[in-house]
């Protein structure tokens, strides 16, 4: 399968569904966009306070970023073992709108020089300023499994490991998130949409459709947090220290 042409604006609907200890399930709709990191969009001069794009906003958490976006991606996977050669690399993530960003989940599809896939990576962001990156090698269906390292909700610990699907976007935008312990599923995060070319008038349409989405997204998972506490869903204390690595995880396993 060839990469997806980018850049592209994803119009989609975001669902979190929670069906233990308490049954709850909220949805949003927003937009995103699909970039290429050897080639991020610059929007017209208006338009730039909706689409900005920043080394700074993603990686590792608490440190400088290796360089621009490509580079700090490439400097990942090479920690990996993993050398695309070139290879083009896609991202999915919200852009700076105004100034401001907030971005659940960030995903890069990694290709080697002759378009394979070579890897996914997931890179999750907490609302307490907490990133993790995922290296998944996904089968042809775009699906993995890996191990749960990073606080995310209050409501649950850093156990259980994740399935995911993340197909690579197309016509439409299918991802899904789901937590599992004990062969059960208590949280489903999922993203759906359709593509939008990257256009100027597409993009001053979602962002009068969406104003502020990063941050109304935020601040939807704030308000959910809040409903659910007063629910009686008890809150799980936050680990001290950085979440482990990929080596460390392994080795806890083994």
């Amino acid at each position: 399968m060839r990469p997806a042409p980018a850049p592209a604006l994803y119009e989609a609907t975001v669902r979190h569904v929670r069906v233990e200890p308490v049954r709850n399930a909220f949805a949003h709709r927003t937009y995103y966009w699909l970039v290429d990191l050897d080639d991020l969009p610059r929007p017209p001069l208006p338009l730039r306070l909706l689409a900005g794009f920043r080394a700074a906003d993603h990686g590792p958490a608490g440190g400088a970023p290796a360089g621009p976006p490509r580079a700090d991606i490439d400097g990942y996977l090479a920690e990996h073992g993993v050398d695309l050669e070139g290879g083009r690399v896609l991202m999915l993530a919200h852009a700076r709108v105004l100034g401001h960003v907030f971005n659940p989940l960030t995903v890069y599809w990694c290709h080697h020089r002759d378009g394979r896939l070579a890897r996914v990576v997931a890179e999750v962001h907490n609302t307490y300023g907490g990133r993790h990156r995922y290296l998944l090698e996904v089968d042809g269906r775009g699906r993995a499994r890996t191990g749960k390292a990073l606080y995310v909700s209050p409501f649950n610990d850093v156990d259980g490991h994740y399935r995911v699907s993340l197909p690579e976007p197309g016509e439409r935008l299918a991802l899904t998130i789901a937590l599992h312990r004990e062969g059960r599923p208590p949280f489903t995060a999922s993203v759906h949409g359709v593509r939008r070319p990257a256009t100027a008038a597409s993009l001053l349409l979602r962002a009068l459709r969406y104003p502020l989405a990063p941050l109304v997204g935020a601040l939807r998972i704030r308000v959910q947090g809040v409903a659910l506490h007063l629910r009686g869903l008890p809150v799980r204390p936050r680990p001290d220290g950085p979440p482990p690595s990929t080596e460390e995880r392994k080795a806890a396993r083994s």
